[in-house]
Parts: C-alpha cells; sequence; structure tokens
C-alpha cells in the first residue's frame, strides 16, 4: 500500500475541522494505511486546495453497524446524518476504519 501524501476532506467539513469540532473520519480499507503520529496536509476533496495539516492518532477497524452517538458527535452531525453520508460515501460497505485525529497550530 503506497503510503498516503494528503488526505482530503469534502470543503463542507473545512470550519468544523478548523475550529476542532471534526476530529474523526471514517474511511474505506484503502486510506487505513494510516499510522498514528503521521502528520499530513489536509485538502479539499472538490478542488485539492490545501487548507491545514493534521496528526493521525489512532487508526481502528469499525463496523458500520457499530456507529454509534460518541462517533457522530465527534464528527460534529447527528447520528442519523452521520449514517446516510457513509452510506452515500461508500454504499454497502460494513468494514469501516476509524481514524482519529487532531489539527497542528501553525
Amino acid at each position: 500500500m503506497t503510503p498516503m501524501s494528503s488526505i482530503s476532506f469534502f470543503e463542507r467539513f473545512e470550519a468544523d475541522i478548523l475550529s476542532g469540532r471534526k476530529t474523526i473520519t471514517m474511511r474505506d480499507e484503502s486510506e487505513s494505511g494510516l499510522v498514528p503520529g503521521q502528520e499530513l496536509p489536509v485538502v479539499t476533496f472538490e478542488q485539492g486546495r490545501w487548507f491545514c495539516d493534521i496528526r493521525i492518532l489512532a487508526v481502528t477497524p469499525l463496523a458500520f453497524s457499530e456507529l454509534d452517538e460518541e462517533h457522530a458527535r465527534a464528527e460534529n452531525m447527528s447520528l442519523p446524518e452521520l449514517k446516510l453520508l457513509i452510506g452515500e460515501i461508500y454504499p454497502g460497505l460494513e468494514q469501516l476504519y476509524l481514524i482519529r485525529f487532531e489539527l497542528l497550530k501553525g
């Protein structure tokens, strides 16, 4: 697996990440190779525009069926919103990877 040189998020999450309200992301196996301590530039999914850097704190397997209110809070959305979003991005995927991160300050 090629090490990731950046990580992308939808533009709508930029403010939540920059404010510290969004501290996790759910990804599929293709992005599960991140390691704690790894620092990555964050770019927008839509245009590849850099907007911050993060440090990976943990990468943990997580089943879609195990998503709960705590995950939704860390994503800064409701549980139904989170399940709908994950279902749109990864239709039918049960095995996710929870990536916990922190914002690196300038």
